[in-house]
């Protein structure tokens, strides 16, 4: 019967999905997307018959009991990314549904890659938005009790649709339901807000008028819950309460605000930050477990099963010990990062680092995390240093904010402290500290550095900025530091507050984006250092503050504004240049020219191997333009792929298979772009897959020809020497609707001839030339249908 009913509720729910305009299934998006989220920071715990579900701030894990199997679940398979605030499994129906602050519920379908999204309390404009958090879920018969800040909705599990919606404050106004529990055919609801608790017979068809329910107390109330035959409540002065014949019955106090009050397993179990109680039938304590040393944390919420106990945790995931004897703990969580915060990444030696501090758009301290740890992914694990492993290394390494990786030795890695100065670290070991002390680096007050961006040039000496100094650019030369003199750019070193990227030309011309001052260009000059910069309407800058530069492969720098985007052409010759302006990238949009990103804020730009431009901004998600800005490639938002905000804080490229890593305010994830810096020469060019085997899709997934050179020409031909492609860098461009095209190091075939036919099975050459060198090379490809 059972398994019937969910047939046709499938069955049902293709029909709904035409019906309701205000329901949507999510797009699952893991074959080019992946997600990097932290699972450290538990909210709720809850159990299924075979399985625990764990959610995050904005993702969610799931146990299988039996297999012992983790699966997550995030923006890659369909959740929206935003701040989760409740969790419940449907057994009947074979659902997770999930709460958000928003008042966002999402369904998620037994196989985990199906999600409908439904948006009536998020779009309900009466509500205000503080007002419509889902605060817990209850199932009672087909429907689903929502208990929300304004009040009570009822959502029909049968026929995916809401039902009525109760408020039941004062005169039938909004009042903040936390919990809602059905006990002896009436409905309780345990409210903030002065509201109490209330109470309704759950068979009344009238329960939309606030009259038709009862008010038993006045109070603030957070939780109320049946379990066995009684009913139980927590309110905000930390007792818990037994309610019989609809009265209070004080069982105990507590020293903390409890978290968490659940039924589960023959156990009440109640959380607190630093104690799990659990309770026997009769109420006496059965176990009580307090925080163990070996993890300083604190817990958020509970679930028992058998004999164990699953605990989630601030810092660890879930904390599975036995209920009787929790001596040995378990940490369980999938592998990620430390925070979903990242603020800096920096990809290179087959490495990614993140770090989450930073600072807002002001360059001041309020905008990052003051304590915050350092993550690194070596592409088959996270491996994660901590806050307290750098302070006892480092006093005070507080606002980390950039990253600089030593190309020579990848192992090799600089950590700005936006506070304490320049972190040194080898493999995952940190080995020294650059300030006052040991470097030109030096504090604006007392010990405040104001340590901001660094990076490598090809003769590998380390570059690095502090902020409102009169030097505030250190050069790092064979363990020897350098400073240079700024003040007759910046004068009164107080109202320098930031830079942000470096830059540095072949020439040795060094760019550095500024707030307050625009582009700033330098250049040593053996001793005779050259110092100039572009600022103002009269030089075409939208705004003077600089929040994003990149060096192109044409030498040109992409200036990144709070205002709009402009280009410098003329890098070579900056400083001879009397006239030097930046210009805007001019498009055509229906027929109409149109500035490129027209004042937007650009928090980042990046270059890949093809010259093309990945550009983030501080509210419109992340943009991939052509390499001359005119044509938009892609443009991601958190609405169509899987970005868990349209904040996009940094973004960092693994040029060897095109793998693009994005940093947001709410999340690290990646796109396999399939773009490739190219090599020098054709020696290891290859093409794969080889042999084509039938089962391959050829026009979905395209051969691919790797590790091709700059400027190349590539021939394809049958046996017999007929040309079958053909196509040159620079001209046959990825994403422009050729059949065969190139990108970077990479070019793309889809299969077909030059009648846009699908070519036969057989042996095809393909023919590579470099245009610049002459040289040559010869890839037999095989293809069967």
């Amino acid at each position: 019967m059972l398994k019937s009913k969910i047939i046709m509720f499938k069955r049902f729910l293709l029909l709904i999905l035409f019906l309701v305009p205000l329901k949507h299934l999510a797009q699952d998006f893991s074959n080019e997307w992946k997600g990097y989220f932290s699972y450290n920071e538990i909210t709720k715990v809850i159990k299924s018959e075979t399985k625990i579900y764990a959610s995050s701030n904005n993702a969610i894990f799931s146990l299988d009991l039996q297999f012992n199997e983790i699966k997550e679940f995030n923006t890659i398979n369909g959740l929206s990314g935003e701040t989760i605030s409740t969790i419940h499994y449907s057994e009947g129906y074979e659902l997770l549904i999930i709460g958000y602050t928003s008042g966002l519920i999402e369904i998620v379908f037994d196989n985990g890659n199906e999600v409908l999204t439904i948006v009536d309390i998020t779009e309900k404009t009466t509500i205000q938005p503080n007002k419509k958090k889902i605060n817990n879920f209850i199932e009672y018969e087909n429907s689903i009790y929502i208990s929300t800040n304004f009040g009570i909705s009822i959502f029909d599990l049968e026929k995916l649709e809401f039902g009525d919606t109760y408020f039941i404050g004062n005169n039938g106004t909004q009042v903040q339901v936390n919990q809602t529990a059905i006990f002896n055919n009436n409905i309780y609801a345990a409210c903030s807000e002065g509201g109490g608790i209330k109470k309704a017979s759950i068979t009344n068809p009238n329960l939309i008028d606030f009259q038709n329910w009862e008010t038993l107390f006045i109070g603030d109330y957070l939780f109320i819950e049946t379990y066995l035959n009684d009913l139980y409540t927590i309110r905000s002065d930390r007792r818990l309460y037994t309610l019989i014949n609809d009265l209070l019955n004080e069982q105990f106090q507590y020293t903390e605000i409890p978290k968490d009050l659940k039924s589960s397993n023959q156990n009440l179990v109640v959380t607190t930050q630093n104690n799990v109680y659990i309770y026997n039938s009769d109420l006496s304590l059965a176990s009580q477990i307090p925080i163990e040393d070996q993890f300083e944390t604190q817990y958020t919420s509970a679930i028992t099963n058998s004999d164990d106990i699953y605990i989630g945790t601030k810092d660890f995931g879930i904390l599975k010990t036995n209920t009787l004897s929790p001596i040995d703990f378990e940490e369980i969580h999938p592998d990620g990062p430390l925070l979903n915060t990242p603020f800096s990444i920096q990809f290179a030696g087959n490495n990614l680092w993140v770090v989450y501090g930073g600072y807002d758009i002001f360059y001041n301290w309020s905008g990052g995390l003051r304590n915050s740890g350092i993550s690194n992914f070596n592409q088959t694990a996270w491996n994660n240093i901590p806050f307290e492993s750098i302070e006892s290394v480092i006093n005070d390494p507080l606002f980390l904010s950039h990253i600089a990786i030593n190309p020579s030795n990848s192992s090799n890695v600089f950590i700005s402290s936006y506070y304490s100065g320049l972190m040194e670290i080898n493999e995952t070991d940190i080995v020294g500290l650059n300030n006052q002390t040991n470097s030109t680096i030096t504090p604006f007050v007392n010990d405040f550095h104001l340590t901001l961006t660094s990076k490598f040039d090809n003769e590998g000496n380390l570059w690095v900025t502090n902020g409102r100094v009169d030097r505030p650019l250190n050069k790092l030369s064979n363990n020897n530091w350098k400073s240079f003199d700024f003040t007759s750019i910046i004068g009164d070193r107080f109202t320098n507050l930031g830079f942000s990227n470096i830059e540095i030309h072949s020439n040795n011309n060094i760019f550095i984006g500024t707030h307050g001052f625009g582009l700033i260009g330098f250049n040593e000059n053996n001793e005779d250092q050259l110092i100039k910069n572009i600022s103002g309407e009269e030089k075409n800058m939208p705004s003077n503050n600089v929040y994003a530069i990149a060096l192109d492969k044409r030498n040109q720098i992409w200036i990144g504004t709070g205002r709009g985007l402009r280009v410098l052409f003329n890098t070579s010759n900056f400083f001879e240049d009397d006239d030097i302006r930046v210009e805007e990238i001019i498009i055509e949009e229906d027929g109409v020219a149109k500035e490129l990103l027209f004042q937007q804020f650009i928090t980042d730009i990046t270059v890949d191997g093809s010259n093309n431009k990945w550009i983030g901004t501080a509210d419109s998600g992340l943009f991939y333009f052509s390499s001359d800005g005119q044509n938009t490639i892609f443009h991601f938002t958190k609405d169509n792929s899987p970005l868990p905000s349209n904040t996009i804080n940094d973004v960092s490229i693994d040029e060897s298979n095109g793998v693009v890593y994005i940093a947001t305010s709410r999340g690290l994830v990646s796109f396999l772009s399939g773009s490739s810096s190219p090599f020098e020469d054709l020696t290891n060019a290859f093409a794969y897959p080889n042999p084509v085997r039938p089962n391959f899709n050829l026009i979905a997934d395209k051969v691919k020809i790797k590790d091709i050179s700059e400027n190349v020409n590539i021939k394809i031909t049958d046996i017999e020497g007929n040309l079958v492609a053909e196509a040159q860098s620079r001209v046959n461009l990825r994403h422009s609707g050729y059949n065969l095209e190139i990108d970077g190091g990479t070019a793309y075939w889809n299969g077909k001839n030059l009648a846009n036919n699908i070519v036969a099975s057989g042996v095809y050459l393909i023919m590579l030339s470099d245009l610049d060198t002459f040289e040559t090379s010869v890839i037999k490809l095989m293809v069967v249908r």
